[in-house]
């Protein structure tokens, strides 16, 4: 593995990444790509690239995974923003680098999204073309999300005190940083919240399981309204051509991933789709443990193994 920083140009800093290599890598060969997104408030740590993608890599793809600008390792202050239209933008500037790499063949070039950074993946490939395959792992629209469930089913009162919080940062006042899951599994027992994604959530990210120093889970209130009025499939009927693989479990939860991956494959445009549905399996078993990771693996490295060549 590699770690490398990879120049936003738009935003002048510069976002964090680790390349997974295939076994008996060799720079003079050209080798498919993938380029893998982690879920909301998360890292490159958690998921995306110490599970899917060295075991991707292990099949003889390089993988690519980033953390989002704001998050992670990656540049941008203040922290703990979750702009959707800046996380698409990000996959561009990613693919941008990865365009560069010698040992990478152009055109075969594909994405994975886990959670939120799966809804991000769907999206951006619509417009970015280099992205010619496309994956998801529990994906999650998370701009539906924002108008439902993290908004109370309220979203105009939600916009509204988004508003006034951002008067008041601009004057001066404390940023306000939600924290969005308890503290611990215990602490959730505690104050009775017995939902699965929730609650699984917590088991994550907040024990030795999933926890990591750049993975907290935050919110930088002020600026989610830019979420709130985001649609992650928006034109999917007309732009979304690419191969589409979703795979979810079907242990449903709040935050919808069965849901959206029933909406977004009967949607998009891709000619050759195909939702994967997991029995017995939740949001975040899908995360890191051994026989759900092994069974989404089991379809989802053929498929880029036949969409990519």
């Amino acid at each position: 593995m590699e770690t490398v920083n990879i120049r936003n140009k738009d935003m002048h800093w510069e976002i964090a990444a680790a390349i997974h290599f295939p076994p008996n890598f060799d720079t003079k060969k050209k080798y498919p790509a993938i380029i893998s997104a982690h879920p909301i408030g998360s890292c490159k740590e958690q998921t995306s690239g110490n599970v899917y993608g060295q075991v991707l890599a292990k099949e003889g793809f390089v993988v690519i995974a980033f953390d989002r600008s704001f998050q992670g390792s990656s540049g941008g202050e203040p922290r703990s923003i979750e702009d959707p239209t800046l996380s698409v933008e990000d996959f561009r500037h990613v693919a941008d680098y990865v365009v560069t790499l010698s040992y990478v063949d152009e055109d075969r070039i594909g994405v994975l999204g886990i959670c939120g950074g799966g809804g991000y993946a769907i999206n951006a490939a619509m417009t970015e073309r280099r992205i010619k395959v496309v994956g998801t792992i529990t994906g999650v629209n998370y701009g539906r999300l924002m108008r439902e469930g993290f908004s109370g089913y309220d979203p105009i009162r939600a916009l509204e005190s988004m508003a006034k919080q951002r008067t008041a940062e601009a004057r001066g006042e404390k940023l306000r940083v939600d924290d969005l899951l308890p503290p611990s599994p215990d602490e959730a027992k505690k104050r009775s919240i017995t939902e699965i994604d929730v609650y699984e959530a917590t088991d994550y990210y907040r024990t030795s399981r999933g926890q990591q120093p750049c993975g907290l889970n935050r919110s930088l209130f002020s600026h989610q309204a830019a979420a709130v009025g985001w649609d992650a499939f928006h034109l999917a009927e007309v732009l979304l051509t690419q191969p589409l693989m979703v795979v979810v479990g079907d242990k449903v939860g709040a935050f919808g991933a069965y849901r959206d991956g029933c909406e977004i494959i009967g949607r998009a445009a891709s000619k050759k789709k195909e939702l994967v549905v997991l029995a017995g399996w939740s949001h975040y078993d899908l995360y890191d443990k051994p026989e759900p990771v092994r069974l989404a693996l089991a379809k989802l490295a053929p498929f880029y193994k036949e969409n990519l060549g």
